[in-house]
């Protein structure tokens, strides 16, 4: 990664537009630039955050990864 020619270069970033496109984008016709932003805010969020594993975090979604690394002191607060 990082390196120019490297195949996987960009592949992270390229699936991520792909399923940003299919699941947002393509959806309807947006009415303002602000009601996009929101959706695309509000997809990342709830649904990306939420179902995607990531192997750098041990396959974990990062909401999971977060509640066992947020210790229980914090979360009494």
């Amino acid at each position: 990664m990082g390196q120019v020619g490297t195949a996987a270069d960009n592949a992270a970033m390229e699936s991520f537009f792909s399923l940003l496109q299919k699941n947002v984008l393509n959806t309807r016709r947006w009415a303002t630039r602000e009601d996009l932003r929101i959706a695309i805010v509000t997809w990342i969020e709830r649904t990306y955050h939420q179902r995607r594993r990531q192997d750098a975090l041990g396959r974990l979604t990062p909401t999971e990864y977060e509640t066992i690394m947020t210790p229980t002191a914090a979360l009494a607060a």
